[in-house]
């Protein structure tokens, strides 16, 4: 007799099976010159899981991959979750100590790597048992993959499990594993597909890394869920990309504001038209509402999505749809369906409508805590509820306004100051091109505002007087900058998030 959570399984395996029956032949996946339809997606999982199983590893042994967008590593994750396994995903800019962190935190006993970082394993302390090639060789996860026979094999574990141990960007303090279960990526994808207008005639482009959960959890599995034609790139450039939007038939394009920036002061931008594309996503950091503008006045068709949120919570909390954006263009939206959110004090009571505070979510899609790291578990769910760190306000009707990181927000001479206040004013300058402001110690202040600047290519010669000039028409005497400093590139990590720990030094 078949056991009762078999019959009620829900994993994160299981969206792949169940599309494969519902699609068949439609094209799931584009990589390059390769396509997988629907059937040879969940085939090729299924080899991969029957190899992955077949190697002696202990149940729900770690597996951490190391590689930049790919079909073999989409696959490499949905083998993962049908083998029973726990996938670890490593930001491929991670090198020695960072990537030696993840590995051993993680107890990681298996690695997939993209040939071209496999040297980096070389140079870390804690080495794994084996190292398999993704791709390009001839033992690869993908020549795995495309074998002609497939095995029967039956999914390992049930929906309760954890299915992937998601490590937060770390733009603060060290890189924390969120625990997450099939049920709750699932749950998440649910939410997504209500709260994005997901459609499978979208024909999405993905570019962002898919070892960042906003790409493969609130994009790329949801889409696959329903049946969409998902086109990966390995790594987006802003003229490749432009040129996609607007000459391949893709209705639909999430970015990180990084890339929406770089593509905004593109020389390509002003020629071409994104007449095709009807919904354009943006998340993963703040987006200047001075280049929304810019893209809403370039692509009038096109609804723009906010997408906020978090790796602990799968991580999609709010959303700002395209007919809310016109009244509040600054604003994360309202929670998600299956998000539950309130806005508190450092007492844990509710704050005043308009009034700053922490957000904090209860969710099937929270995380199951953080690996290896009880104190953190019990500070991040304190009082039955899960503490963000993100600190906004929130109006009359419900809307979400997310003021800063709690850690960015800055105590200048005794009066509390939010950073992105500061970053937006300083983008109305025409010779701005990117800003991140953050509080360094100092006497006088006990914390100055320092602003980093990029000066568009045109405005060469634009200067501190000037630019500080500017920001006193915009802001308050006490939030102008102390100080200015112009570089050539803030510094960020893959996903396209300001690590601001390294402006402060």
């Amino acid at each position: 007799m078949m056991d009762a959570t078999t019959l009620r399984s829900n994993t994160v395996s299981d969206v792949v099976r169940r599309s494969a029956a519902r699609f068949g032949d439609r094209e799931a996946v584009r990589f390059g010159d390769r396509t997988w339809s629907y059937r040879e997606l969940d085939d090729a999982v299924t080899r991969v899981a029957h190899h992955l199983a077949g190697l002696g590893l202990e149940p729900k042994a770690r597996i951490a991959t190391l590689g930049k967008n790919s079909d073999a590593y989409l696959i490499a994750f949905l083998a993962c979750a049908r083998a029973g396994f726990i996938h670890v995903p490593l930001n491929y800019n991670l090198l020695g100590r960072e990537l030696d962190h993840l590995i051993n935190n993680s107890a990681s006993t298996l690695v997939l790597v993209d040939p071209a970082f496999a040297a980096r394993l070389d140079d870390i302390e804690h080495q794994p048992s084996a190292v398999i090639t993704l791709r390009d060789a001839g033992d690869s996860i993908l020549a795995v993959a495309q074998g002609d026979s497939t095995p029967d094999f039956e999914e390992r574990g049930r929906d309760t499990d954890t299915v992937q141990l998601l490590y937060t960007s770390g733009t603060t303090s060290a890189p924390k594993g969120a625990i997450m279960s099939h049920r709750a990526l699932v749950s998440e994808y649910v939410s997504c597909i209500h709260a994005l207008d997901l459609h499978p005639d979208d024909n999405p482009l993905h570019v962002m890394p898919l070892y960042h959960s906003a790409q493969m959890h609130v994009f790329v599995l949801p889409g696959l869920m329903i049946g969409q034609t998902n086109t990966i790139l390995e790594v987006p450039e802003a003229a490749d990309v432009l040129n996609r939007l607007a000459n391949d038939g893709h209705r639909s394009f999430f970015a990180a504001p990084t890339l929406w920036v770089g593509m905004a002061n593109h020389p390509d931008f002003e020629r071409l038209s994104f007449g095709g594309l009807t919904k354009a996503y943006y998340g993963a950091s703040i987006m200047p509402v001075p280049v929304l503008k810019k893209w809403q006045a370039k692509a009038p068709t096109v609804g723009f999505y906010n997408c906020f949120g978090q790796s602990e919570v799968a991580p999609l909390t709010t959303v700002l749809r395209p007919e809310e954006h016109e009244a509040r263009p600054d604003s994360a939206g309202k929670p998600v369906l299956f998000v539950e959110a309130r806005v508190v004090d450092a007492s844990g009571d509710d704050v005043p409508t308009g009034e700053c505070g922490e957000i904090v979510y209860r969710s099937p899609q929270l995380c199951d805590g953080y690996w290896n790291n009880f104190k953190a578990t019990e500070e991040a769910f304190a009082d039955g509820w899960f503490h963000s760190g993100d600190l906004v306000r929130q109006d009359e009707e419900g809307y979400i306004f997310v003021v800063d990181r709690i850690k960015d927000v800055i105590n200048t001479g005794g009066v509390l100051v939010a950073s992105r206040e500061v970053e937006d004013a300083l983008y109305t300058h025409p010779g701005v091109a990117e800003v991140a402001v953050v509080g360094v110690p100092d006497e006088k202040w006990v914390e100055k505002i320092v602003a980093f600047v990029v000066r568009r290519p045109e405005a060469s010669d634009l200067d501190v007087e000037t630019l500080t000039e500017h920001a006193r028409t915009q802001v308050a005497s006490f939030k102008v900058p102390k100080q200015i400093e112009f570089i050539d590139d803030l510094p960020r990590n893959a996903s396209g998030k300001i690590l601001k720990r390294e402006l402060r030094g």
